[in-house]
C-alpha cells in the first residue's frame, strides 16, 4: 500500500484528484490538482500556494558525532555547520552512482535529513551500516513526521502572520511554532519564488494545515497539487530525484553536480568515481534544458512526453540512435506558454548551442542546448539553496 496523508480527507472535500509516486510500499499518494491548474500556478508566482508532499522522508541523525560522521559519508563539506543552516548532498554508493539526493537541515540537537520515501528505508540502513565506534544513530522519522510546503511572494508573510519563526533565506532553517505545533521550517527556493518546506508532527498536521489555509482574506492560501509545483520547479531550473536522474546515474550526469559536491574535501563515499569522472573531463551524457517556442509549437501534440528520444540535427528517427530522452515537460506561463523541458543527452551533443531534435506527436521539433537549467528567475529571485 502507498503512503497516504493524514489529509486525505480533507483533500477530497476539496475535489482534489491523486497521483501515484512511486511503486510498492515506499511509494506516496499525491495530490495532482484541486481544480483549476492555473488558479494554483498563479498562487505560486502572484501570492501562496500551499502543498501536501506526501512523497517527501525524514531521516533523524543524533549524537555528539553525527555532522563529523555525515561529512565522511555524503559529498558535500559539511566540516562547520552550524545549527540553522541548510545544504544539498547526494549520499553515494561504491559505484559512485546516486542512492539518495537529500537535503541536510542542521539543529542545535539533531540533524535532519530530507529525502524522497523511495530511498529513505535504504538510506538508513546503508548510513548507519558504516558506524564502527561513532556516537551517531540514524532513526526514519516518516511515519512521524508529515511534510507540507508553502510557495509564492507572500508565504514568508502567511508564516510571519501565524506567529512562525520564517528563515529570510535560502539555505537556512528554524525551528518554530504554528497553533501551538513544534514545526522545523527550511527554506530553499525550489520553486524561483520563496519556498518552505514544513516538517510537522503527524499528529499536528491537520491543525498546522487549517491554520494555514485559513490566515486571513488579505493573505488568502490557495491549496495546490503536483502539476502547479511541476510546472513552477522546470521553470525554477530544479531538477528531481526519479523524475530527471535516478539511482543509475551519477552526479556529473545530474546538472546540478557543483550543488551538491564539494571537490575539495576529504574523502567519502564514492568519491574515487567522481574523482576519476571529473578527471576524464566528461560522463557519457548529462542533463540540459531544451526551449520550444509556442509560436511554432501551439498545440498539445507539440509537447513532448516524458522518455521522447532526441536526436542529432538532420538524423533520421526511423534509423538514427537516439541522442538522448526527455526527462520533464511543461508549458511555461512565465515564457508566453513555450515548452520547456529537461533531458538526459549523450555528451557529444550536450554542449550549450548544440541544435538536436525533439520526437513529439507532431514530429521532429528542432532546437538548441542551452547553457543553464534555469528557465525563470525574478529579479529579486535567490539561488535554491
Amino acid at each position: 500500500m502507498p503512503t497516504t496523508s493524514p489529509l486525505r480527507d480533507r483533500h477530497i472535500e476539496h475535489d482534489a484528484s491523486f497521483l501515484r509516486f512511486g511503486d510498492g510500499e515506499t511509494g506516496a499518494e499525491v495530490v495532482e490538482t484541486f481544480g483549476p491548474l492555473e488558479l494554483e500556478y498563479a498562487a505560486i508566482r502572484r501570492g501562496c500556494a500551499v502543498f501536501d508532499m506526501a512523497q517527501r522522508a525524514t531521516i533523524r541523525v543524533t549524537g555528539g558525532d553525527r555532522i563529523e560522521y555525515l561529512n565522511r559519508m555524503l559529498t558535500q563539506e559539511l566540516k562547520g555547520l552550524e545549527p540553522g543552516v541548510s545544504v544539498a548532498s547526494f549520499w553515494l554508493n561504491r559505484r559512485g552512482r546516486i542512492d539518495a539526493d537529500l537535503r541536510v537541515i542542521a539543529g542545535e540537537a539533531e540533524t535532519w535529513i530530507d529525502l524522497d520515501t523511495l530511498c529513505a528505508p535504504r538510506a538508513v540502513e546503508t548510513l548507519g551500516a558504516f558506524v564502527f565506534s561513532e556516537d551517531v544513530a540514524f532513526e526514519d522519522l516518516t511515519p512521524r513526521i508529515h511534510r507540507l510546503v508553502l510557495a509564492g511572494p507572500t508565504a514568508q508573510r502567511v508564516l510571519e502572520s501565524l506567529g512562525a519563526e520564517a528563515p529570510d533565506r535560502c539555505g537556512r532553517n528554524a525551528r518554530t511554532t504554528i497553533g501551538g505545533a513544534s514545526v522545523l521550517i527550511d527554506r530553499h527556493d525550489a520553486c524561483a519564488s520563496p519556498t518552505f518546506d514544513l516538517h510537522v508532527a503527524m499528529d499536528d498536521c491537520a491543525a498546522v494545515y487549517d491554520a494555514i489555509v485559513s490566515s486571513g482574506d488579505a493573505l488568502r492560501v490557495k491549496r495546490a497539487g503536483w502539476h502547479a509545483y511541476n510546472i513552477a520547479r522546470i521553470e525554477a531550473g530544479t531538477p528531481l530525484y526519479h523524475v530527471d536522474y535516478g539511482p543509475d546515474s551519477l552526479p556529473a550526469e545530474t546538472g546540478v553536480l557543483h550543488d551538491r559536491v564539494h571537490f575539495k574535501k576529504g574523502c567519502y563515499l564514492g568519491q574515487e568515481v567522481v574523482a576519476r569522472m571529473d578527471a576524464l573531463g566528461h560522463p557519457r551524457q548529462t542533463l540540459r534544458a531544451l526551449r520550444l517556442p509556442s509560436a511554432q509549437h501551439p498545440g498539445p501534440e507539440h509537447q513532448p512526453t516524458t522518455g521522447a528520444p532526441l536526436f542529432k540535427e538532420g538524423d533520421d528517427p526511423e534509423i538514427a540512435k537516439p541522442a538522448g530522452a526527455v526527462t520533464s515537460s511543461t508549458r511555461s506561463p512565465m515564457l508566453g506558454d513555450d515548452i520547456v523541458c529537461f533531458a538526459q543527452i549523450k555528451w557529444a551533443q550536450s554542449q550549450p548551442g548544440t541544435r538536436i531534435g525533439v520526437l513529439t506527436g507532431a514530429g521532429i521539433s528542432e532546437t538548441e542546448v542551452l547553457d543553464s537549467l534555469c528557465f525563470y528567475a525574478p529579479k529579486d529571485a535567490q539561488p535554491a539553496g
